[in-house]
Order: C-alpha cells, then structure tokens, then sequence
C-alpha cells in the first residue's frame, strides 16, 4: 500500500504483529498492526522483534528537507505545491499564532487582554503581507497588514535608523500607521535568519485606557483623534534588546491638556505580555524553518496565501454566474449617513471592485473608520462568504480593488474621531457587503461599547446582541457577531476588580426578527455602581433596526436606559457620557438580529 511521509507518498509493506516471530527484521517504511494500535515505521528506521515479543525500533537521524533541499549536483530542486503539505503548513502556521495567542492570555494582566481576549495575533511575510492568524478579532487582522508595512517603510525610509535585530515596534495611529483606532496598539518584532528579515510576528492588543477625555478612552462624543487619548505613529518599543520604558511612559502620560493614561501599569504589563507573545511565535517559526528549511517555508506561505486567492476567485465567479456581475447595496448609521457599496465583478478572472461611491461624507463626531478597517471588514467577509477552509489571510484581498471617496466616513482625513468606526462602522460595512452578496439577514450592527472609570481606573467592554438569520440557518442568540470576537468578563471577576455590581444579564427575548428563519436575540444587561463614576455608552441601532432579508423581518433595536433612585427611568440614546451614582443603574438592551424569509403560518 502507499503511505505518505515526509518526503511524499512512498511504497510500505505491512504486517500483523502476531505474524512476526523473534529476531524478525523490518525495514521501514513499513506498517505494523497490532490488536489494539498502529505502529508507523518511518523512513531509514529499523524494527526487531525481542524474544519477549516485543519491538526494539532503531530511529535513522533523517536530515533531508524533501523539496526544499539541495540535490545531488548542488542545485536548489523545485518546490512544488502539494495539497498534503499545504494543509499541514496552513496548520502549522495557524498554530504558532495560537500559541502567540495563549501566551499574551496567560502573560498579561489587564481584564480585558486576560479575561475578555480582546486581542490579536498574525503571522507577516518579510513585506508585511498577511500569511495566517488565530481565531481571534477579525476587525484587526486586516488592518495589522497596514500597520506592518507601514513600520517597513518609516524605519527604512533614507535618513532613519532602519530595522535591527534586537528591535520591537509599537504604534496605534488609524489614519497614518494603518491602526484601527487608538486603544488598539499593535506591538511588532521582526525574524531575522542569518542577519536578514525573513517574516514579521505583530499582536495587537486593545488597552482598557490610554488617555482621552473620558475613561476607557472610548469618548461617545469625541470630534478629534487627541481627544480619544495617546497616538504612536512610530516608535522602537525594544531597541538593542531594551525596553524602552521611559519613552513609551512618557507618549501614554503625556498628552498636553488631554488626560493621560489612568492604567499606566497595566498598559506597560501588556505591552511587555505583547513583545513575550511575538517571542515565542518567533521561537516557534525558527523551529518550523530548522525542520523544513526557510525556502519550503516561504514557499508555502506563498502556496496558502494563493490558495485563499483562488478561493475567493471562484466563489465571485460562482456568484457572478447565479446572480450576475452587478451587486449593489446601501445601509445607514443611525445619524443617516449612507454606506453604499457596488460590486462589479469580471466573470472571467474572478476579480472584483468594491466601489464604495455614494458612502457619506466624514462626520463631525467618531463613527469615521480609516480605509484599513474597511479592508478588515471587506477580508471578513470574503473569507466567510468562501465555501472551505482556508485561512484568513492577505490572498482573500488579491482579487479586489478598492474606491473609497477621500474623506468619505470610510477614508476620513487624519485629525477626526475614529474611535467608534472600529466597534461600529465596521459592523455595518460587513452588513452592507454580505447583504450586496443576498447572504443573510443584518446582525446586530454594533459592538454595545461600555467604558466607565474614574482619575484611578478605566474599565472597557463590548456587549453581545442578536446575529442575523440566513438561508438555512437561525440568528443565534447573544453573541458576539462579525468583527468582534470577545469574551465578555465573567461576573465574578467583574465584580472582584471594580466597584460595579452586575444586576442582571440574560436574553432579551422576542428582540430577533421574525421570518422562516428568525433572527437572533439581543441581551439585556444592568449595571450598578458601588461609588460614583464616570459610564460612557458608545452605541448604534438605537434609532434603525437591523433588516430582515428575502422577506424577513427587522429586528428590535437597541435601548441604553438610565434608572434613576427613584424608579424613574430615562432613555440616554445611543451615545451618552456622564457620572452614574450609587443606587442609580445602567441598563443596556442591544438590538436582535434580522430575520430571513417570509414566516409561515
């Protein structure tokens, strides 16, 4: 029978253990079967049977890296793509950024990196381009991209310091640095192999408070970047090996005549948990490029990154065939302001252009998203709209050329609040685009942003709500949908570290649209502080519901409610900042999502 080992598939012969008597020889590959396991003999291995009847397996120190090594005449072979191993490598490299993953969780102490995971973790080619990331919070890993390649570029640029080894970067800046929005800090390490980079490991973590007008540094009402706290567009976090403590205390303290930080020691603890997380997926691809060799391994981050092309290729060229090449949808934020998008796709290559023509102009206010939390939204979709697995990664964009309108709310100018375009435009961006591609209903369109704190603390979270229904399939219910993927913090751990106690949280039952599929159902959750602070709510939907698609129905909106001492309970819409007493509670209703088809009696 045929096998397939390191170097391919290979010829092995195979036994039955009762069969083989003592002082039997075999030469692998082989296969031997046992009564209750399975025993591979590898390439160059010797098996003997023992008098005892057991096998006493001699292991051949293999050193050859099949396609990646140097044949006989000393000339490099040709690597060639094979499903098998790209399989494995797609794995093999997802892996490594869920281990960056783990060990950013376990190494840092904030509650909202260790406890709500609000961060992310990307594997880079040596231009910046995306191979592989963890299941972690979509909204980031398209824009990690832009802000790798931006730091290749400002430290290469004539006149700077350039990359070293021993060097670690840090920024968060949206519109400049390719962030997402400020609380958001991406920490960046180059890999070097014999003094030359071979790939880039970035994690981008979301910091609880940086400064700002307000605590959490998620300012409802924000109309320019200073106000929403500290802004890096470059700067070498580890320089020579060193932690530049100094310097990175002295950007998030000092803000001019904006706070700074309210969490400095949790900011500096996560920053370092962030630079131990890039370690050990450096540590990790070393050992990946000493078994295979760095030509297989670029090669097959390549081979992955075509792969997702392809894929996406063929579903726009599926679409294009059912449905035609035209698509086109609009959607709008709360205050009115359009998303349109038109689609137009080549049925023949598979590319497509996203035209987002007809989009809003910016706003005076934070619902603006930079370009590269559109790319995030528009990957994500992509890679969900494609019918296999295949990693998230640089490859799904290939196919797509983007318009965006300068100074639209989706390419805004440098200087204007972008804070609530990460956790809210980009939610209905995903909407527009998977209702251009008649995919399903709207989920909820927002992340239910809620930040409180005072001078000592800032505390920030995102709230779950209902997703939308689709063709075969019901919304589900109080989850986190499309480009968030938190947790939310347990109740325990909530009340342990804050002055706040949790009141209530559940189903908001009946808010999910109706139809042959019903939408999923909101939350409902209800906050009292134990002393007076600052709450700040940064939320949509309050005002549109979410829509139902092919004859679905809408579904609830949204409800932040303020319950005053005496019972009386007043509505603060969906954008409100301001001090919340003892024995007064917050009580927040996130919308349901759509519902898909027409319901039957």
């Amino acid at each position: 029978t045929k096998a397939y080992f390191e170097n391919g598939w290979e010829e092995v012969s195979t036994y039955n253990m009762e069969d083989l008597k003592p002082g039997h020889t075999i030469l692998g590959p082989a296969i031997i079967f046992q009564s209750i396991s399975i025993i591979v003999l590898e390439i160059g291995c010797v098996a003997a049977v023992t008098s005892d009847g057991d096998l006493d397996i001699d292991v051949a120190q293999l050193h050859s890296n099949d396609a990646a090594s140097v044949a006989n005449d000393g000339c490099e072979t040709e690597i060639i793509e094979d499903p098998v191993q790209l399989s494995i490598f797609a794995h093999r490299f997802m892996g490594i950024a869920e281990q960056m993953g783990r060990t950013l969780a376990r190494t840092a102490i904030s509650v909202n990196i260790k406890e709500r995971l609000d961060f992310s973790c990307a594997l880079f080619t040596s231009d910046g381009g995306l191979v592989a990331n963890a299941p972690h919070i979509p909204v980031h890993l398209g824009a990690m991209q832009s802000a790798v390649r931006f730091q290749v570029e400002y430290w290469n640029a004539e006149g700077r310091e350039g990359i070293k080894e021993g060097d670690v970067f840090v920024s968060n800046h949206p519109q400049l640095a390719g962030g997402s929005h400020l609380p958001d800090i991406t920490v960046i390490t180059p890999i070097f192999h014999e003094g030359t980079i071979i790939f880039f490991v970035a994690s981008r973590g979301h910091h609880s408070d940086i400064g700002g007008v307000s605590p959490g540094s998620m300012p409802p009402h924000s109309v320019n970047l200073k106000e929403e706290g500290a802004s890096i567009v470059a700067f070498k976090l580890v320089k020579d090996g060193k932690f530049q403590e100094e310097g990175i205390t002295d950007i998030l303290v000092n803000q001019g005549d904006v706070p700074g930080t309210r969490n400095l020691k949790d900011n500096l603890s996560d920053l370092r948990a962030q630079v131990a997380a890039n370690n050990s997926g450096i540590r990790l691809l070393h050992e990946l490029v000493h078994e295979n060799g760095l030509k297989k391994v670029e090669a097959y981050m390549h081979f992955i990154q075509h792969n997702a092309e392809m894929a996406v290729r063929n579903m726009l060229k599926e679409f294009a065939s059912a449905h035609g090449t035209r698509a086109h949808s609009i959607d709008y934020m709360d205050d009115g302001t359009p998303i349109e998008l038109t689609i137009e796709i080549d049925p023949k290559t598979g590319s497509a252009c996203f035209d987002f023509e007809g989009t809003g102009p910016q706003i005076l206010g934070n619902l603006n998203a930079p370009p590269a939390v559109t790319y995030s939204a528009v990957i994500y979709s992509l890679r969900s709209l494609v019918g296999q697995d295949i990693p998230l990664n640089q490859g799904c964009l290939a196919p797509i050329e983007f318009k965006i309108p300068s100074y639209s709310l989706l390419n805004p100018s440098d200087d204007v609040g972008v804070v609530g375009g990460n956790v809210l435009t980009s939610q209905r961006v995903v909407d527009v685009v998977l209702k251009a591609f008649k995919a399903c209903a709207a989920s909820q369109g927002c992340m239910n942003n809620l930040t409180f704190g005072d001078d000592r603390f800032g505390y920030y979270e995102t709230i779950a709500g209902g997703a939308g229904a689709g063709p075969t399939w019901e919304g589900r219910s109080g989850v986190h949908t499309h480009c968030t993927n938190t947790r939310i913090t347990d109740p325990e751990i909530l009340e342990r570290r804050y002055p706040v106690l949790l009141r209530r949280f559940g189903l908001r039952k009946g808010s999910g649209g109706n139809g042959k599929h019903k939408g999923g159902d909101g939350v409902i959750r209800e906050i009292e502080p134990l002393r007076p602070l600052i709450m700040s709510i940064l939320s949509e939907r309050r005002t549109l519901q979410p829509y139902g698609l092919n004859g679905g129905e809408p579904a609830m909106t949204g409800k932040n409610l303020l319950v005053k001492k005496d019972g009386v309970v007043l509505n603060i819409g969906a954008k409100r900042s301001g001090s919340l007493n003892v024995g007064e509670r917050l009580v927040i209703e996130t919308p349901g999502g759509g519902g898909y088809g027409k319901a039957t009696d």
